[in-house]
This record gives structure tokens, sequence and C-alpha cells, in this order.
């Protein structure tokens, strides 16, 4: 069993009998009895069971308590719905404004709604449509909470909500090590400790954030006989931005990243921003996203656009390869035993990257495809250099490299560019799913080329705009 210590609600707690499989959304309903906290979905789409965590940085995040294994927030300050208004009863200003502006209908998601609110006003977040997005609403009462967070946003934050960081200095926390009876549980600080580990038990699940790990236990009902949470792994959290090149650590979240490249890569930042929910992007990882292997990851096909390189690391073994070498076919990476992701780099210099995610709604939503577009034109308007890349498109993500090679040396105009659309169809074979037909990707990939075409002319479109 796993032994942990956090604040809950500003109220020190220690256990030492739950499962490391056990989810912080379980554990407030069945053993804290606070049943503000809501079980909707149970796979971090609807948003009704979020909770504020802080960390010993300080950082407030907005998480999924479906999703989030105890284990987890060792270490941190959890508040439930429970626990955002004041000590003595008075009400956050987010709440007040809830019922000022009748924020609530049937009143299931509010809970949920109120601490993403909290936190967003916490943080001072004033783009209240991003933040609530991944809150969902069968009432669809989305009006009224919106005009309620916009009333609330210049509220000062009530003392309480900042007392955590400071409760959490004096919370007395010893480095968690492995459980002594089923060796089930690790919760490495060390990286070099961490890789040794990992080398001699190479079976082991790693779970960063566990928006995708977590969804094996929830839904899929599976046990894991040998877990390491790789939270407390600073080395993977760093970030490094130079005028040359970009490096990021494995550990670095979807919503870290975009902060970070947003303004160096707005179309990349775009696309980070439609990346699952607010509360699945605070927690996802950018290692975790690339590891999983998934031919529908949103950051592959950017990154191998960008000529990103992968560093694996195995016991006291690094090496580094391609991205795009790293999927060898669905469902198979090329990962050794027992190796896992440490970092990502890539040359910064891509003044005309270009990503595009198609899918059924605008949020929260897989991808059907997602395209990356990253070419050079010279000032005598012919293409120099290109990589392209599409996520959906085949069993792992893809250069589409009979599309380049019919673009490079040859003048950048409609003409070429609708010549070199036809190589699509021997850079991919699509298979038809669920999300798309195999005619409707091949045709995307077509017409993306295009409007890659025109947003480079000056002529890009908002798809979010709709024209009468």
């Amino acid at each position: 069993m796993t032994k942990i210590a956090f604040l809950l609600n500003g109220t020190p707690v220690n256990v030492d009998d739950v499962a490391p499989t056990q989810t912080v959304l379980d554990y407030l309903r069945d053993f804290e009895k606070l049943c503000g906290t809501k079980e909707g979905c149970n796979e971090g789409d609807c948003g009704a069971c979020t909770v504020m965590v802080t960390d010993p940085t300080g950082q407030v995040r907005a998480l999924n308590a479906c999703l989030l294994f105890m284990p987890q927030i060792d270490g941190c300050a959890v508040r439930s719905v429970e626990g955002i208004a004041h000590p003595d009863g008075t009400p956050h200003p987010v709440q007040s404004a809830m019922i000022s502006h009748h924020g609530s209908q049937c009143g299931f998601c509010t809970p949920g709604f109120v601490v993403s609110m909290a936190v967003a006003h916490a943080q001072g977040a004033q783009d209240h449509d991003q933040v609530l997005a991944g809150n969902l609403c069968r009432c669809t009462g989305y009006a009224p909470i919106i005009r309620a967070a916009v009333a609330a946003q210049n509220a000062p934050v009530p003392p309480h909500m900042h007392a955590d960081h400071g409760l959490l200095a004096q919370l007395h926390t010893k480095k968690a090590v492995e459980a002594a009876e089923d060796r089930r549980y690790y919760h490495p600080t060390s990286l070099d400790d961490f890789a040794n580990w990992y080398f001699e038990n190479p079976k082991a699940t790693l779970i960063a954030g566990a928006t995708d790990v977590g969804l094996w236990v929830t839904k899929g009902l599976r046990d894991l006989p040998q877990i390491a949470f790789l939270g407390k792994l600073k080395a993977l959290q760093s970030l490094e931005l130079t005028d040359d090149h970009i490096s990021v650590g494995a550990g670095v979240t979807i919503a870290q990243l975009k902060d970070a490249i947003g303004d160096i890569y707005p179309s990349f930042g775009q696309l980070l921003s439609r990346y699952g929910s607010h509360q699945v992007r605070q927690a996802a990882t950018l290692g975790g996203n690339i590891a999983n292997g998934s031919p529908i990851g949103d950051a592959p096909p950017v990154l191998i656009a960008l000529g990103a390189r992968l560093h694996l690391r195995q016991g006291q073994r690094r090496r580094v390869l391609n991205l795009e070498d790293y999927f060898l076919e669905y469902g198979r990476q090329d990962r050794l035993v027992g190796e896992f992701v440490e970092k990502i780099t890539w040359p910064r210099a891509a003044q005309n990257l270009r990503c595009y995610k198609v899918s059924k709604r605008r949020d929260q939503d897989i991808s059907a495809l997602c395209g990356a577009f990253n070419l050079e034109v010279n000032a005598q308007g012919l293409v120099t250099a290109g990589r392209i890349a599409f996520g959906g498109m085949s069993g792992t993500p893809k250069r589409a490299r009979f599309v380049e090679t019919a673009l490079v040396g040859h003048p950048w105009t409609a003409q070429t560019v609708e010549k070199a659309a036809q190589a699509f169809t021997q850079d991919f074979t699509p298979l038809s799913d669920l999300r798309a037909s195999s005619a409707y990707r091949e045709t995307t990939a077509h017409n993306l080329l295009v409007r890659y075409f025109n947003d480079l002319a000056g002529k890009s479109i908002d798809i979010s705009e709709v024209t009468l």
C-alpha cells in the first residue's frame, strides 16, 4: 500500500492504506465523504470532478480528479469545492458571482465550474472561454457562467487561497520509496536513480500526467502490477530556449509548452490550445504524448515538421534519433527495453510553420488528421527546403516525403502546390474509421496544403468564423 501526505482543504492528511491506482475522485467521495466533487464521464472530458492542486513550488492547477492517482498529490495541497469558500463560510468571489448571475441550473456540473473558475481567479487568467472549455454543462448554461467569471475576475484573491503554499513548507513529507511488500510503487526524485531502477524493472508502468494511463484503470479496468510516478523528477521538467534551439524535458506539460513557445510558433500554440481540455493540458506531458506512440497524437507531426530529435535513456546509456524514426509501425516504437524519453530538441528557426488540426468539434476532440507544414521559400520564390508531416493518415505520425520532393526546387505557385498534392496518394493510404473515411482524409490533406499556400500568401482563414 501507498503512504502519502498532503493538504486537503487546508488540513494535513496522512494516508498509508490506499492503493497506488486509487483516484483522487474516489478517495474524496468514498473516504473523505466530500461528495461535491462529481463523477461524470470518468475519463477527463466533462470537468465535473475538477479539483485545485498546488504543488510545492506554488504552482496552482485545475486537474481532473478522475485521472489523478493518489501518489500524484503526495506533498501537494488539494482543494475540492468544499474548500473554495473561506473557513468561516464566506463565499469565494466566484461563488458569489455564480449566485448573482444564476450560473447554476441542475447543479451537477457546478462544483467543477466553481473550482476551475477559482483556479483561474488565483492565476489571474481572464480567457474564460479557454479556461472553462474543459467543463461541460448539460443544461447549456454557459452564458451566465461566463458572465459570473467576468464579474469575479477583478475581485481580490481571498487570503485563504494563498495559504496552501506556505502550509506545504510545513508539511512533513519523506522521500517516497517502493512499498516493502509488493514493490508496486516508486516515486523517484533522482533521475539517475530512476534510470537504474527502470533498467532493472522494465515492465513497470511509467506515469507522468496519467491522462492516458488513467483511462487504462478507470475504463479498461487494468491492473498495474508495478508503477513509477515521475512527477518529482525535476530534471524531466527542464525547458531551454536559445536563439538557435529549443530543448523540452519529457515531463513538461502541454500547458507549460504552450506558454513557452506560443509566441515563437503561434500556429503551434493554437494547436496546443486544442489539446484535450484545460485540465488535461495542465497534466499531460510532451514526453507522454510521444512515448505512447499514438498515430493521432497532435504534437508528433508538428515536431517532425520542425526536425525534432528524441533523446532516450537506458540506465546510464543515452542515444538520440530523429523523431520520425521513432515511430516504426502502429503500436511499435524504436524504444529499447528499460529505455525512456528524456527530452526533445529541435532547431528554433521555422517562420513558415503552420499546423492544422481537423476534428469534429474544436475542443476536447481527437484529430481525424493533423497536418504540419514547414517550408522554406527563397527571395526568388523557389522552395528550398521542406518538411511536411501528418498524424491520422497512417499507423504512425509520418512525413509526406513524396509531396516534399514534388515541392522542393520548384516555384512556390498554386500550380506547383496542386501538382505536388497529387503525391499524397504515394505517401499515405489512409484507413477509414469512425472519425473519417479514407477519401475524406486524402481530400483534406490535399486541401490543407492549399490552405498552407494561402496562409503564406497572407490569405489566412479562421475556420472558427463563418461568413454567410
